[in-house]
């Protein structure tokens, strides 16, 4: 069966759009047709803001954190207390993600996040913000996208703040521990593996090359707070748009659903077209729960976007 062929069965029953504001066009009316339809007559009023998750980099082999039912998968993420807090916690991360930084590099865009490229070259969508940390939206072109966590491909170093990329550490890491890598490891979201403890034991972690200090991926860990200026950025774009749509997110930390509360406050129309149930359910006009990569091409293909 095509993935459209049925969509309002495979979707929330749809809220009440928000009134339109004064000053606005008035919004598109998301309760009639089909849901897909109505994600279409949204990004055709252009100025779409794009709040993008784990979930729409899927499809490119990268996991999730919590998958269609909302789960958490198993495993405990580090935090940014524990990475600072102790040597051994910053040699599991390293000896984690050593070994699955191979399947992040080596990642390429699904036809989601090429679909949201021609969406914004278009003009239909404006902004990508973007929770992930893959750096799959700027390979397919979207250089601009707001990385609200940061990005794996970047290390930072904690005390003289140098930044680096992460190709050189891998360079370093492999040659400080020659053979460490275990293919048939298990990838866990953000590159991480499943190692035994006593391969992590073994494991040698490189310092700064300029200071000899701790390196740190450039991303925000969890128990971190995102950078204040990026926070306001994401909201100045958030506040320019027509609508905020949400693609693969549960939106289970407040990092990501303190934009859809800030879009639903302003009274924009707010989409979430994720698999499984998200924290930002109630706050949405229209929600779809169907695959991020046919839904967004579909989306695309009726908007000529090319």
């Amino acid at each position: 069966m095509d993935a459209f062929e049925h969509p309002v069965a495979q979707v929330r029953p749809v809220r009440q759009a928000p009134r339109a504001r004064p000053g606005r066009p008035d919004e598109p009316d998301l309760r009639t047709g089909d849901a897909l339809e109505a994600l279409v007559r949204l990004l055709d009023r252009r100025a779409v803001v794009v709040l993008s998750g784990a979930g729409l980099s899927t499809e490119s082999g990268i996991p999730d954190y919590r998958g269609p039912t909302g789960r958490r998968r198993n495993g405990t993420p580090m935090t940014y207390q524990e990475f600072t807090g102790s040597e051994d916690a910053r040699r599991r991360y390293w000896a984690r993600s050593h070994t699955g930084w191979p399947a992040i590099a080596q990642a390429r865009p699904n036809t989601g996040h090429h679909a949201v490229e021609r969406l914004r070259r278009t003009g239909h969508v404006s902004a990508v913000i973007t929770q992930n940390v893959d750096g799959l939206h700027q390979a397919a072109g979207t250089r601009e996208a707001v990385e609200l966590h940061g990005g794996l491909h970047r290390v930072v170093c904690l005390d003289c703040r140098r930044t680096s990329t992460r190709a050189e550490l891998d360079q370093r890491l492999e040659e400080l521990n020659r053979g460490f890598r275990r293919p048939g490891a298990a990838l866990r979201p953000d590159g991480d593996a499943q190692l035994s403890q006593p391969l992590v034991d073994g494991f040698r972690i490189a310092p700064c090359a300029d200071c000899g200090g701790t390196l740190k991926p450039d991303v925000v860990l969890f128990g971190e707070n995102v950078p204040a200026p990026r926070v306001e950025q994401c909201y100045d774009l958030v506040d320019a748009a027509s609508s905020l749509v949400v693609l693969g997110s549960s939106l289970t930390v407040l990092s990501g659903l303190r934009f859809v509360r800030r879009a639903a406050r302003a009274q924009l129309p707010v989409a979430i077209v994720n698999q499984g149930a998200t924290r930002g359910d109630d706050l949405a006009a229209l929600r779809l729960d169907l695959p991020l990569g046919p839904t967004l091409t579909e989306a695309a293909r009726r908007l000529n976007a090319s």
